[in-house]
C-alpha cells in the first residue's frame, strides 16, 4: 500500500482493539523484548501499543511502502517512541538483517501479501534468535462475497466507504487454510514448526512459537 491517501486512510481505521489483542497474547508469552522485529509494520500502530504496554521494549519495525513509512514515521514522533521504534524500509522476502538477531519476530495481516508465504516464514525464522519467539496474525479469507460482507459489516460497520473497501479487499486477498498445491501449512512443518500452535480469532489467525 504505498499511495499516500490509502496510507492515511488505513491508519483512521479503528484497529486498536485488535492490536491490543495481539500485544496482550504476544505478551502473554513473557518473550524477551530486548530485540523485537515487526514485519511488515504498515503505519507502526502495533510497535506503539507494544512500547506503551513495555516502555522497555526496543523494536524494529520494517514496511516495504514508503507511505506507510511516512505516516509511521509521524505515529513514533508524536508519541515521543523515536528512541524506542526504529523503523526500517525493507522487504519481508529478503530482510536487512543478521541471522538470529532479534529475540522476537511478529507480524500483522502481512503474509496474505506475499505472493510465497514460505519465503517470509523462512526470513523470518532466519533472524529469529534461538529460544525466541515468533509470532504471526493474518485474516482468513472469507468462504464466499456473503460471508465477506457480513464481516465488512461487523467490523467496519462506522468505517469510510473507502476504508471498508481496503478492509474487504484484504478479505478478499487472505489465505485459507488450504494453500496451493500442498497440504494446509505444510511448509510451516519444513521450517521446522514441528509444535505449531495455530488458532483463530474472529477472523484472524495466529501462528506462535518458540524457537530453540
Amino acid at each position: 500500500m504505498d499511495d499516500e491517501r490509502e496510507a492515511v486512510e488505513y491508519d483512521a481505521m479503528d484497529h486498536a482493539g485488535v492490536n491490543r489483542a495481539f500485544v496482550d497474547a504476544l505478551l502473554a508469552m513473557t518473550p524477551d523484548l530486548s530485540s523485537v522485529l515487526d514485519v511488515g509494520t504498515g503505519t507502526a500502530r502495533i510497535p506503539l501499543t507494544l512500547w506503551q504496554l513495555a516502555p522497555a521494549s526496543r523494536i524494529r519495525a520494517l514496511d516495504l511502502a514508503d507511505a506507510m513509512l511516512d505516516v509511521a514515521r509521524k505515529n513514533v514522533g508524536a508519541a515521543g517512541a523515536a528512541d524506542a521504534i526504529e523503523l526500517v524500509r525493507g522487504d519481508g522476502k529478503r530482510l536487512p538483517f543478521a541471522d538470529g538477531s532479534h529475540r522476537v519476530v511478529m507480524s500483522n495481516s502481512i503474509i496474505h501479501h506475499v505472493p510465497e508465504p514460505a519465503s517470509a516464514f523462512a526470513e523470518m525464522v532466519r533472524v529469529l534468535a534461538p529460544g525466541g519467539v515468533l509470532f504471526v496474525r493474518d485474516l482468513f479469507r472469507p468462504h464466499d462475497e456473503a460471508e465477506l460482507s457480513r464481516l465488512v459489516e461487523e467490523h467496519a460497520r462506522n468505517d469510510s466507504p473507502e476504508q471498508r473497501r481496503l478492509f474487504a479487499d484484504s478479505l478478499r486477498a487472505a489465505l485459507t487454510p488450504e494453500l496451493p498445491h500442498m497440504p494446509p501449512w505444510a511448509f510451516l512443518g519444513a521450517l521446522g514448526f514441528a509444535t505449531l500452535a495455530l488458532g483463530a480469532v474472529g477472523v484472524r489467525a495466529f501462528v506462535r512459537r518458540t524457537i530453540s
